[in-house]
């Protein structure tokens, strides 16, 4: 599991208070339009004192980003049950928390161009971290049978992409599709994803 406290532990309450003021700055103003002069004056910090722990605004915000899918991954993934239901149930309620969580939902809607890099030019921390969570599971639910054989890599990075189709596309079918009746359809794709395939009847005539 994504361990948020050890996370939480690695940063200092300057740390803190500038993430915390990038965040009201990308909810205000959008990622293009924060700047690292205005963190700082919203963090009560010198401008040294963010350059030093952060060289420019893509670091800020990436490490914002990260904070704030950990805090999402806390709070709604299970860590007891069957992995088959672990799963499907945190990814359905994680990705309903991305959708509605300030910050993804300003990027969505007014910086949405700038997740093109991580969809596809490469991977970013988010999502090799979902990557590797899904994965653990995935081999927990081979171990208890709850989930069909196959590369737990494999079918974690097939997860992640069905996933970030469906955060990143809800807006789009919104009319047709939204609220429980999207997370329940989410939550058939993926379960019909997981289950175990039938074992084929063997005829011994």
């Amino acid at each position: 599991m994504i361990d948020l406290a050890t996370h939480a532990d690695q940063l200092s309450p300057t740390d803190m208070a500038i993430l915390d003021a990038t965040r009201a700055c990308v909810v205000d103003f959008g990622v293009r339009r924060t700047t690292l002069t205005e963190v700082a004056r919203r963090a009560g910090v010198s401008r040294p004192t963010v350059y030093r722990r952060w060289p420019d605004t893509g670091s800020l915000i990436a490490e914002l980003l990260v904070r704030e899918l950990r805090a999402i991954v806390a709070t709604t993934f299970p860590e007891t049950g069957i992995a088959r239901d672990r799963l499907v149930h945190g990814i359905v309620s994680g990705a309903a928390a991305i959708r509605s969580n300030a910050v993804f939902a300003k990027i969505f809607r007014t910086d949405s161009d700038l997740m093109l890099t991580y969809v596809f030019g490469r991977l970013g921390r988010n999502q090799r971290t979902l990557i590797g969570l899904f994965e653990v599971v995935i081999r927990d639910g081979h171990t208890d049978g709850s989930i069909r054989a196959g590369d737990p890599e494999h079918m974690a990075t097939m997860l992640l992409l069905i996933t970030q189709s469906a955060v990143q596309s809800a807006g789009t079918v919104a009319a047709l599709l939204s609220g429980a009746e999207f997370d329940a359809e989410l939550s058939r794709a993926i379960e019909g994803y997981l289950l175990p395939l039938p074992e084929k009847d063997c005829d011994d005539s």
